[in-house]
């Protein structure tokens, strides 16, 4: 076995050691850390890109985009770390006249879980992968990180720990807070371990939820931030369809068909006014576009295999389909709202691929209903004219109750690591709708509040004691 890797006992123990140390580490060290890795990685560009591209059928350009995408939030979470305001410190000086009774001294601030274990993505081997953005916001918040490498990109995967270990080594990180373990018992085995406190997926539907349960199923159980999946709804409404229907469509297709439609954002599901050209322009955009090598068969046979459920349903026809059914081509299928809503939980289902549902209505009154009995969602677009906006407060706010971001003429697959975005959403998105596993939120995963009564300074953390060593900003009551 490759140095690189570790026995799951040995990755999450060593961590677990770790983990006190890493956790107080000065803010300014931990951000050193995260920029040397960025700056290792960018060091290693040409061999790691020839590495992703042999292993994952991506093109050069998308993952030097994808690269640069991991090192720029490296930094940005180095940013966020000096920063110090995600401690959350909170200050309240003793208060003999507080309205409810003497009020004690308390001292709060929100500090590191401890040991994370990572699932990586298959479908972005390094922005969501060993150092992709579950791993460097649990780094930010000062916890060890145990990757659980995913098998579309082993090669990829052993040579970015590698890079890691010797950049986190030479920035002074203690041991143990990265490790690499590979396999599925590996990675069930890492999740039981009564070290972990805390893990992150993205992937399937189906793998999502079974780890979910083994982690609620421990002894103690831990918290498992999931994503799972999402069909990201988007509504065209009648002005805009009419308005600038053309843009749409070829907007549409774009989105869809953007990477084979191997993201967690494709816009799967299509609500178009009934009788419209728009559908008709967006069949012949899609017969266009050439099928694109997907990232492996385990991809493809469950694309091509979901396809062919989607299309069975009753009250569903095909648009685009390609006269060889084992293709990976792009497909495109039709119904109505009536049928759609009759069975909505299987017609919602996610395929992962460039295959679209189109959904015909009539009234657009008739959406904020359909949209609110939909499962959760990462994103839902609205494609609207402004003149209009008034009158789709009830459809706006139906997506917003199904989904983590709501856009407005946009699509949905360029999510950007930046302080406000929220990629996450209701179940079965994600399995805690309240958190963002992109952006600089996403550090939020993996800290706990605790609070300090009437302790003397020299016990109290430094975010928390009156000389602020790491000058982080503290809000104080008198």
């Amino acid at each position: 076995m490759n140095n690189v890797v570790s026995e799951p006992d040995r990755a999450v123990a060593a961590a677990a050691a770790a983990a006190r140390a890493w956790a107080e580490s000065a803010l300014t060290d931990r951000a050193r850390a995260l920029e040397a890795v960025a700056e290792a990685l960018e060091a290693e560009r040409a061999e790691l890109v020839a590495l992703a591209g042999a292993e994952t059928n991506l093109g050069a350009a998308r993952l030097n985009s994808e690269l640069t995408r991991t090192t720029f939030q490296l930094r940005l979470f180095a940013e966020e770390v000096r920063a110090g305001a995600f401690l959350d410190v909170r200050i309240d000086r003793l208060d003999p006249e507080w309205p409810t009774g003497p009020r004690p001294e308390l001292r709060r601030y929100r500090t590191a879980l401890g040991p994370v274990l990572v699932f990586a993505a298959g479908n972005f081997p390094f922005a969501l992968s060993v150092a992709g953005s579950d791993t460097v916001s649990a780094w930010a918040a000062g916890c060890p990180v145990i990757v659980k490498a995913h098998p579309g990109h082993p090669g990829l995967s052993r040579r970015t720990a590698e890079i890691i270990q010797q950049a986190m080594a030479e920035a002074g990180a203690p041991d143990g807070v990265f490790g690499l373990v590979e396999g599925q018992q590996a990675g069930i085995d890492a999740l039981r371990h009564p070290a972990l406190r805390v893990a992150a997926f993205t992937g399937s539907e189906r793998g999502g939820l079974a780890l979910a349960r083994i982690a609620a199923e421990r002894p103690e159980p831990i918290p498992f931030y999931g994503e799972l999946g999402s069909v990201n709804p988007v509504v065209v409404t009648p002005a805009a369809a009419d308005a600038r229907g053309a843009d749409i469509a070829q907007g549409y297709v774009g989105s869809l068909t953007l990477g084979a439609g191997q993201f967690c954002t494709t816009p799967g599901l299509l609500f178009v006014p009934a009788g419209n050209g728009l559908v008709d322009e967006i069949v012949r955009l899609l017969r266009e576009v050439p099928s694109a090598p997907m990232l492996g068969s385990w991809i493809s046979d469950a694309y091509v295999e979901g396809a062919r459920r989607l299309a069975e349903r009753p009250g569903t026809s095909p648009l685009v389909w390609p006269e060889d059914g084992a293709s990976v081509a792009p497909r495109l299928l039709s119904t109505d709202l009536a049928s759609f809503a009759a069975d909505i939980e299987a017609a919602a289902q996610e395929c992962f691929g460039p295959l679209g549902l189109v959904v015909t209505y009539e009234r657009p009154e008739d959406l904020p209903g359909t949209v609110a009995a939909l499962p959760g969602q990462l994103t839902a677009s609205l494609h609207g004219e402004p003149e209009e906006a008034a009158e789709l407060a009830d459809l706006t706010a139906a997506l917003a109750e199904r989904s983590g971001r709501v856009l407005w003429n946009e699509w949905p697959t360029g999510v950007s690591v930046t302080h406000a975005m929220q990629h996450g959403g209701p179940f079965p998105a994600t399995t805690a709708p309240a958190i963002t596993s992109i952006g600089t939120a996403a550090i939020e995963r993996f800290l706990r509040p605790v609070s300090y009564q009437s302790l003397p300074q020299p016990l109290l953390p430094p975010p928390l004691r009156d000389d602020n060593p790491w000058r982080v900003p503290q809000r104080i009551r008198p």
